[in-house]
């Protein structure tokens, strides 16, 4: 795995306000969840010699994003060939109860860093049969302390994911700094981003399933918004990542350009410039030393929670129970 760092940034100079940050642009081992855990084991491994005391994955990486989706005619009803993929697709998701993170966890713990997972959730509070695009953040100790089911699938995504709620709209505090996150296009939407604010968000953690279109813009727009430093996190996927025995692979790989996903992980600073800009096409850990006094001198003249706030005009109230079909009163 490339390692990349800034040219110039803080000096690594440890004290309360600095904190070293690993971005993990990899591609998963497609459709394979215990490969996939096993590769992002090995980068969490890598980060901690550099280091870093937080390392951020892209979105579904576990087992994958469901990229066929667009490329197979997905939309046609009760379709076998459909209902194949996703079944293996199924088969192939996390399921946090079972202990389906557990080395994950144990490496979290045994490297003393803090992890932002992106998987794909077989939710048994939910019966089990049904994915969720889940952001699970497990904090240094190797403790889940949030799993936050995407509000709302994207476009073709409802093809293959159920909705979330917001339960997982927590944030996280991390040496100096108070951590939130948000999967792919719900990095769009501003009551959520409002949510995480209004917690004391000062570095956003926004995971993509990868694409320089979806990082380079909104990345800089965030960050300017919420004058913290934002993090864009984005898996990877080429031709060559799909397995042999996939499903419908061969109109897969017809219907393809040679990246399914390019990339595009990146950090942009408090004030909106860059810190590491968007790399693409190819596996690399982006690592940065970020400086808490650098979010303080952009809060100076606005902070969108705080003095800049009118919560006497306008507020958001948020709903953060987990959803489920049922509630059992037992006696």
């Amino acid at each position: 795995m490339k390692v990349i760092k800034p040219q110039v940034g803080p000096k690594n100079v440890p004290d309360q306000d600095h904190l070293i940050i690993g971005v993990c642009q990899m591609a998963p081992i497609f459709l394979n969840r215990q490969a996939t855990l096993d590769k992002a084991i090995d980068q969490i491994e890598l980060a901690a010699k550099e280091g870093c005391e937080l390392i951020t994955f892209g979105e579904a990486l576990v087992p994958g994003y469901p990229f066929w989706l667009a490329l197979t005619d997905a939309a046609r009803f009760n379709d076998d060939k459909q209902k194949a993929i996703h079944s293996l697709y199924l088969e192939q998701g996390v399921t946090i109860e079972r202990g389906d993170l557990a080395d994950v966890q144990a490496a979290a713990k045994r490297n003393k860093i803090a992890i932002y997972l992106g998987i794909m959730e077989r939710a048994l509070d939910r019966g089990g049969h049904t994915l969720y695009c889940s952001l699970v953040y497990i904090d240094n100790q190797g403790q889940i302390a949030s799993v936050h089911r995407k509000l709302h699938p994207t476009y073709e995504e409802r093809l293959a994911w159920g909705s979330g709620d917001g339960h997982g709209l927590r944030t996280h505090s991390l040496g100096a700094f108070t951590l939130g996150g948000l999967n792919c296009f719900e990095n769009w939407m501003p009551l959520s981003r409002a949510a995480l604010y209004a917690q004391g968000e000062n570095l956003h953690i926004g995971v993509w399933p990868g694409g320089l279109h979806n990082t380079y813009d909104l990345t800089q727009v965030l960050a300017k918004e919420g004058r913290s430093y934002v993090v864009a996190c984005s898996g990877l996927m080429r031709k060559s990542d799909c397995p042999a025995d996939m499903p419908s692979l061969e109109e897969i790989l017809d219907n393809s350009g040679e990246f399914m996903a390019n990339g595009g992980s990146c950090i942009a600073n408090p004030d909106g410039t860059w810190l590491i800009e968007p790399v693409i096409e190819e596996e690399a850990l982006l690592v940065a030393e970020i400086d808490h006094a650098k979010v303080r001198q952009e809060r100076q003249n606005f902070d969108l929670a705080g003095h800049y706030s009118r919560p006497d005009v306008t507020r958001l109230v948020v709903n953060r129970q987990r959803q489920g079909l049922a509630t059992f009163e037992d006696e």
